[in-house]
């Protein structure tokens, strides 16, 4: 079932890098994203033995005596789901202080540690974390991908082929996790995502909080599947809840934490007062969205509204999946200001260079389309790179000096010869 599961993955070179002069690398993501076919796939290679906390009995046993479990392990361990012992950061510590050898300690987590700060600063300075998320589709179609050497070069992505059209909501239902793409029936996916979420809620939010609502958790879900690339409206998420809104930020923020949603905070700018400061919401994967609202491709073909904002949630997710991928990978934004001119998402590269993305579900763009890249571009005055309008078109266009339409297939098809 492993082999039958695997794809290569383009995050691999980063992970062996860092396994070569980091004593602890974690792999962190959501619930079956791939980190642990990955861990696996990389650490019989390099002679690692393999651990997972999701049995019970290996837990109790690393819960009883963390410091005994952990100088019991053998040189070169895979600490699979780690997060579910906590108890285990400090004793990991002591150990690779004593010895700084790289390469000890290869973990896994569904828990983004980023966001716990207890566990991320008892190894700071001693592990390296990478974000594996579920498959982008330059890894389903093993294409590596340039793009961001393209843009960031201000070097038009010369991609040319047919328009996706009824393809694109095929493939926005479909996600990207490994397990849900196995199945070939639209539906037995759907049923999939389904039955993650409900796991998640009774698994992995039990251990991380003991809340006294676990079942709004699921209707939140919705909600906030529902808002899918808008700015993220607390008022609006809480009121069908008797809860107050804080609350619901708290919960928010444990949804944060297993990574379903982000939050893609708003750019700013010294030079421009007048800009929305509020970040957009994104669910972390659009075939996971597209079960919890109970949409198949063919009513997300008929909701366009639906589907432009789905469409945003996917470039975005792609473009992250893609950065996971780069030794220094650029910081994300959205820009809007107060007049709602708005670009859908903003790359901060090495020096501050930007480049700004618009998406649009039609097969044609327009010189308007390009209003907010160039309200972006006076803002980041002489740091603006490029500016570019994903569409569902058929080739890559110039629309003036650094501003261009690039069609869709560009996030996973390498440029044309």
């Amino acid at each position: 079932m492993l082999a039958a599961l695997f794809h290569p993955r383009w995050i691999e070179p980063r992970l062996l890098d860092a396994l070569a002069d980091s004593p602890v690398v974690l792999v962190h993501g959501p619930r079956q994203c791939g980190k642990t076919t990955l861990a696996r796939h990389v650490g019989e290679r390099q002679g690692y033995i393999y651990y997972t906390f999701d049995d019970g009995a290996l837990r109790a046993s690393a819960e009883t005596d963390p410091v005994g479990f952990i100088d019991a392990l053998p040189a070169k361990v895979v600490l699979d789901e780690v997060q579910r012992v906590p108890e285990l950061f400090t004793a990991i510590k002591a150990r690779v202080d004593r010895e700084r050898r790289p390469g000890q300690f290869l973990l896994t987590g569904s828990t983004n540690v980023l966001l716990l700060p207890q566990l991320s600063d008892s190894l700071a300075g001693r592990i390296e974390i990478l974000r594996l998320h579920p498959l982008a589709r330059a890894e389903i179609a093993a294409t590596p991908s340039s793009l961001f050497e393209s843009l960031f070069s201000r070097r038009l992505p010369a991609v040319r082929g047919s328009r996706l059209g009824s393809e694109l909501p095929e493939l926005l239902t479909a996600g990207g996790f490994p397990a849900a793409r196995a199945r070939s029936a639209a539906s037995r996916r759907a049923v999939w995502y389904r039955d993650y979420v409900e796991t998640l809620v009774q698994r992995d939010v039990q251990d991380l909080a003991r809340i006294h609502s676990v079942e709004a958790l699921p209707r939140l879900l919705i909600l906030a599947a529902g808002q899918t690339a808008r700015l993220f409206n607390v008022s609006a998420l809480a009121a069908p809840f008797q809860l107050s809104r804080p609350t619901i930020r708290d919960y928010i923020t444990l949804l944060e934490r297993l990574f379903l949603l982000e939050l893609l905070p708003a750019w700013h700018s010294n030079r421009i007062s007048r800009l929305v400061k509020t970040p957009k919401l994104h669910v972390t994967d659009t075939g996971l969205a597209c079960a919890l609202l109970g949409v198949d491709a063919e009513q997300l073909k008929q909701d366009r509204g639906l589907l432009g904002q789905i469409l945003e949630t996917f470039v975005c997710q792609e473009l992250r999946r893609i950065a996971s991928w780069e030794d220094t990978p650029p910081r994300f934004y959205h820009f809007r200001n107060k007049d709602r001119v708005e670009v859908d998402v903003v790359l901060e590269g090495r020096a501050g260079r930007i480049v700004g993305v618009e998406v649009k579900a039609a097969a044609t763009v327009k010189e308007e389309d390009f209003a907010g890249l160039r309200k972006l571009e006076r803002a980041a005055g002489d740091r603006f790179v490029y500016g570019v309008v994903f569409y569902d078109g058929e080739q890559s266009l110039p629309f003036g000096e650094g501003l261009a339409a690039v069609p869709i297939r560009a996030l996973w098809e390498a440029p044309a010869g």
